[in-house]
């Protein structure tokens, strides 16, 4: 069973238009599901992580309903069938 990324628009230049992107296998983490999405659409690493491989502050990510800060993070384990939601930060006033 596959996984699906939500792209948020911000980036979707860098998945050629996609609002979704599914990953055919299962990853058994996020850090690996992100290592597949970067496979297919490598623009998109650099905006999501650091150079020391983290999730940039700014970007939040949801397995489901549950922020991956909280569950473990790049190590959160990712179930067949799963959908991860990229989510930049917005801020202004």
């Amino acid at each position: 069973m596959s996984v699906t990324f939500h792209i948020p628009g911000a980036l979707r230049e860098f998945t050629a238009g996609h609002s979704t992107v599914e990953i055919k296998h299962s990853p058994a983490t996020l850090a690996e599901a992100l290592s597949a999405l970067w496979t297919l659409y490598p623009g998109v690493r650099d905006r999501i992580a650091t150079e020391q491989g983290q999730v940039r502050e700014h970007i939040n990510i949801f397995i489901g309903d549950e922020n991956v800060r909280y569950t473990g993070g790049l190590a959160s384990p990712v179930r067949a069938g799963s959908e991860i939601s990229i989510v930049p930060a917005v801020s202004g006033g």
